[in-house]
């Protein structure tokens, strides 16, 4: 499986005046000789590792999924949470021929947590041995940062802070996160749901993608 992010949150998008005065409350930021790439840059690690420690694409742009098989011809779990669209579904053989699967062949489950792309009428169709299927979604919980809930986009802003307070020291490990930033993103975590008593079976619902994605 690999999951790759095909359009990236535009620069538009990032909410960089509200970084600019959240960094003068909190750090005595002075703007004079910093470059926008700089802040941006603190904004997209931001999100990225906000992204990745919960589970959810904070805002919203398209990615590509490409399977070389089905975990389960009658459902397949999507990798990001929450999914708003399944844009294409596309099969290759061994050889690179490409056909579409017809909209109408399938259909998306929505899910807080791992939606799912299920067959309509049937299961879904074999994928070629050497072959492929790629799904192209769009996933998000919001088009705009005005719409993100309050206390992730707090969560943002107070982790890019902390990215450009301490982007000096060396000491800080790659998986850093202060305790308030955790706080607020605790509720938007993934969940870890068993199934069966004394079985010993659970399934653990989560995703990763991109560069250094990790729950």
């Amino acid at each position: 499986m690999m999951l790759n992010e095909v359009t990236p949150v535009p620069e538009a998008v990032l909410p960089q005046e509200a970084f600019k005065a959240h960094l003068r409350l909190g750090t005595g930021f002075d703007e004079a000789g910093v470059q926008e790439a700089v802040l941006i840059s603190f904004l997209r690690a931001a999100i990225a590792a906000i992204e990745a420690r919960t589970g959810r694409v904070l805002l919203a742009r398209d990615f590509l999924l490409t399977l070389a098989a089905w975990r389960d011809p009658q459902l397949q779990a999507l990798p990001l949470a929450p999914v708003q669209q399944i844009h294409s579904v596309t099969l290759s053989d061994a050889t690179g021929v490409e056909t579409v699967l017809p909209s109408g062949r399938y259909r998306l489950e929505p899910d807080s947590q791992q939606p799912r792309l299920r067959p309509v009428g049937g299961v879904l169709p074999i994928i070629a041995s050497g072959g492929a299927a790629r799904i192209l979604m769009r996933a998000g919980m919001a088009d705009s940062w005005s719409a993100l809930p309050g206390d992730l986009a707090q969560a943002v802003l107070m982790l890019a802070a902390h990215y450009y307070e301490f982007r000096d020291d060396t000491r800080l490990q790659g998986g850093c996160m202060p305790f308030g930033v955790t706080s607020l993103i605790e509720r938007y975590r993934a969940l870890r749901v068993s199934l069966g008593v004394g079985g010993g079976h659970g399934i653990g619902f989560g995703r990763s993608f991109g560069p250094g994605a990790g729950a």
